[in-house]
């Protein structure tokens, strides 16, 4: 089964946004736990929330992927930013406690001068810290495109959080493309050696989902410039051969492209053409 979606929004409820996702030609999407730019979650609706479940079992939806809001930084310098990161990271994995059906991607954060080392540190310390072992949602660390002091621009860096982690178990990554192109990885000319290192660094079992996003820089640029399918650097071959790769089979693939819904439809149904079944 192929699982690809985009990125929708929660606004006028979780049922509605499945619809939404179905009507794109989508079987998975990805969704802001709250305003992406910080504030208050909005208070979930039981009746919401259970007829979201039914509709993802009733229609054979992927696993969707919710995604932490941007002002948070896991392992900030400043105390209370970190705290506010932190108490918003358990608030989140508290919902998706009761909402299910998601896994939790989150961005790792900047070490903003304080060093690769030290940002690694405070993450694991954070995820130490939210984590609880009777949880049910799988926590996802993205790849970064290493931009300024971005921590994951590397898979050796997500591999040393990882390792600092006790409940690792919890733990996956949700690769994006554009951020790993531009993060030195040639995804789009050599897909399977990027596969390999990914492989050799982190484990193929620990990938749960994709980001398909074009770049507006060449391999290596640490810019992180989305561009809509086939008009960055990428091209629409690269998207081709990972749909259509075994090794990412069944995992959810989401678009974080510029476009608007329509863009989104249209893209979604090109991804599907490509598939060779």
């Amino acid at each position: 089964m192929h699982y690809i979606g985009c990125h929708l929004t929660v606004s006028k409820g979780y049922l509605a946004m499945a619809k939404q996702a179905l009507e794109l030609g989508g079987n998975t999407a990805q969704y802001f736990t709250r305003n992406p730019r910080g504030g208050q979650a909005k208070e979930l609706d039981p009746e919401d929330v259970a007829a979201f479940g039914d509709f993802l079992k009733e229609h054979a939806f992927g696993t969707f992927i919710a995604h932490a809001p941007y002002t948070i930084n896991p392992c900030a310098a400043k105390p209370e930013t970190l705290e506010f990161a932190r108490n918003t990271m358990a608030d989140d994995l508290s919902r998706l406690e009761v909402i299910g059906c998601s896994y939790y991607n989150f961005h790792p954060g900047s070490h903003v001068g304080q060093g690769v080392e030290a940002g690694i540190e405070k993450i694991a310390e954070t995820l130490n810290l939210v984590l609880k072992p009777e949880q049910h949602t799988t926590v996802l660390l993205e790849t970064m495109a290493g931009k300024g002091s971005e921590v994951g621009g590397r898979f050796e860096e997500l591999r040393a959080i990882i390792d600092r982690v006790e409940l690792s178990d919890h733990l996956g990554v949700c690769m994006d493309t554009c951020h790993i192109s531009d993060g030195g990885y040639d995804v789009a000319g050599d897909l399977d050696a990027v596969l390999t290192e990914f492989d050799k660094v982190i484990g193929l079992d620990r990938l749960k989902a994709m980001h398909l996003n074009d770049s507006m820089n060449p391999v290596g640029a640490r810019k992180d410039r989305h561009q809509k399918l086939g008009q960055g650097y990428l091209g629409l071959d690269c998207f081709k051969r990972i749909v259509n790769h075994p090794a990412l089979k069944g995992l959810p693939m989401v678009l974080e492209t510029p476009n608007e819904l329509p863009g989104y439809a249209k893209e979604i149904k090109i991804l599907r053409e490509m598939i060779e079944e």
